[in-house]
């Protein structure tokens, strides 16, 4: 398939600048493949779309204080460095900017107790730095102190409150961006799904930076997809393989669900209780094992989130749902509506 067919046109007034109160109060376009029907909605009402056994599957990662500002020690230039994956305790792949004035040995001066040395200058601006610390904290302390909770680009703002970019159920330490499909929930809305029946369960899945990139590959089977960290619980994988014995559904919340549960199940249907690193790429094709209905955001043109979609929902149907979406001013992107695909 070609990358041309997943573009569309999206006027920038469309892209949340930033989150809706109560956040279960968003809009919703919940998408029936059945019927090829589109029905407009309040995130609140997506219980109503819930049976008793059915099976909500959320992801429990939490954003790392992942973006850093320092100086250069010899130069006093400024330096920016943005953290995407931890090697070890103290060391980390990163983004540096300016990447052209960064070299291996520099030392960037975060404040009088840390430092950060360059210990590799890689490719594509992705180096390798440590943190040193002259009162050995550790490094959560390290960057509760200097870190600040990223944003993505499109957001031109600032956030009152960093836990505007965290879902209420963030709790494993590893993103560098927010499974942003889960912000649309509630306490309330999750205690009213647990009285009606529907099961909760957890798996995390370490959102990393390449969720984002748009695809450069004019043939869209060319592209590499990016590696994330996942893990499935053992009684997330018992919890779902009995619903799915009974007759219940899984609704994946967020394409980081998705994956991680497609990549930790096998041909039969049964999920397994795994670790590890996903490359999975769901396009157009693809044959859903465990996922019986998707909750997600509205996606960037021409990147595997919107392939992932249109996977599940059918290329044509998921485009012309962006049409509709756009002519009924929805929000779109990480603090935008939702869309239920059932």
């Amino acid at each position: 398939m070609r990358l041309e067919e997943f573009d569309y046109y999206l006027p920038e007034g469309l892209i949340a600048q930033h989150p809706i109160y109560p956040r279960d109060h968003a809009r919703l376009m919940v998408l029936n493949r059945k019927n090829q029907s589109i029905t407009h909605k309040k995130f609140f009402q997506i219980i109503d779309y819930f049976e008793s056994g059915d099976v909500l599957v959320l992801n429990n990662t939490k954003v790392v204080r992942a973006r850093i500002k320092g100086v250069n020690k010899e130069t006093g230039g400024k330096r920016e460095v943005f953290l995407l994956k931890r090697r070890s305790e103290f060391e980390w792949l990163a983004l540096t900017r300016p990447n052209r004035r960064i070299h291996a040995g520099d030392r960037i001066v975060v404040n009088e107790d840390v430092t950060i040395e360059v210990k590799e200058k890689g490719s594509n601006g992705e180096n390798v730095v440590q943190f040193v610390s002259k009162s050995n904290l550790s490094m959560r302390e390290i960057l509760e102190s200097i870190g600040n909770v990223p944003l993505p680009p499109y957001i031109k703002g600032k956030i009152m409150d960093e836990k505007e970019y965290q879902t209420i159920f963030a709790e494993k330490e590893g993103a560098v961006a927010s499974p942003t499909a889960g912000l649309h929930f509630t306490k309330a809305l999750l205690d009213a799904l647990k009285n009606k029946g529907v099961i909760i369960v957890y798996v995390t899945l370490h959102v990393g930076l390449g969720t984002f990139k748009p695809v450069k590959e004019e043939i869209i089977e060319h592209h590499k997809m990016h590696e994330e960290e996942f893990f499935v619980p053992e009684e997330t994988a018992r919890i779902v393989n009995k619903a799915k014995e009974k007759g219940g559904r899984v609704f994946a919340c967020g394409t980081t669900v998705v994956r991680t549960l497609e990549t930790a199940s096998a041909y039969n249907g049964k999920l397994k209780s795994m670790s590890g690193k996903t490359k999975l790429f769901i396009k157009p094709g693809y044959p859903f094992k465990i996922v019986d209905a998707i909750i997600t955001n509205f996606h960037f043109p021409r990147t595997t989130l919107l392939m992932l979609v249109s996977a599940f929902a059918g290329k044509e149907f998921t485009l012309h749902a962006y049409d509709v979406a756009v002519k009924e001013h929805y929000r779109f992107y990480s603090f935008g509506d939702a869309m239920l695909i059932i």
